[in-house]
């Protein structure tokens, strides 16, 4: 099995000799050069062509999370772990859209960084369990935002009238549970499949459903 060719970053010495010293007892791995700063990363990726790199998100002249997205522009392939002792959402995600492979806090133990290590050597994605529960959340979050926006150009009446028509109302039985005119109700319906861009009462439920509109009545 070919070792695994590993860039360690950080703008510690301490920490470097220390990872050094860890990553070298492994023995598929190979701690090809060390960088102290975000520059000196991308030059030694340049040079050494590592598989993974190991590097801390604060460094001197420039974020990790900026070498990171320069180093995966040129070299898709390499897998970057972030190793921070900052379990912030902002450098989380930044770090994420950046192209990271994983993301670790430096309280992690050493077996653990290991397997990290392993892990995305082998194409995986790897995020800290302290970490974790973030990213659902904001994936969720992300998920109930862009439902609502699927709604944002209803008023409120017509997403009344929308969830009735999901039920399989009639324009009559509109009028009667919304204290309404029929004709009133058909102009609902006329302007809900217009802003929904859809042809029909049964487009129009169908979009309903899909989008849980009765979370947002």
């Amino acid at each position: 099995m070919a070792r695994q060719r590993i860039l360690l970053v950080d703008d510690h010495e301490v920490v470097r000799l220390g990872l050094r010293a860890l990553l070298e007892q492994h023995p598929n791995f190979d701690v090809v050069a060390e960088a102290a700063t975000a520059r000196d990363a991308i030059e030694k990726t340049n040079s050494h062509k590592p598989e993974v790199v190991v590097m801390d998100i604060r460094l001197k002249g420039g974020s990790g999370i900026e070498a990171c997205q320069e180093i995966m522009e040129k070299y898709p392939e390499t897998r970057v772990i972030m190793l921070t002792s900052y379990a912030e959402d902002e450098m989380l995600f930044s770090a994420i859209r950046a192209g990271a492979a994983g993301y670790v806090l430096k309280q992690i133990g050493g077996d653990d960084l290991i397997r990290a290590i392993e892990a995305v050597g082998r194409g995986e994605a790897l995020l800290d369990p302290a970490v974790t529960q973030r990213v659902f959340q904001e994936v969720r979050k992300a998920a109930r935002e862009e439902e609502a926006s699927a709604f944002a150009d209803l008023t409120q009446q017509e997403m009344h009238v929308l969830q009735l028509v999901s039920e399989g109302r009639t324009n009559r039985q509109i009028a009667e549970i919304l204290y309404l005119g029929e004709g009133t109700v058909r102009n609902y319906v006329s302007s809900i499949l217009s802003k929904l861009n859809v042809r029909n009462r049964a487009e129009a439920a169908a979009y309903a459903v899909e989008h849980n509109l009765k979370d947002y009545l």
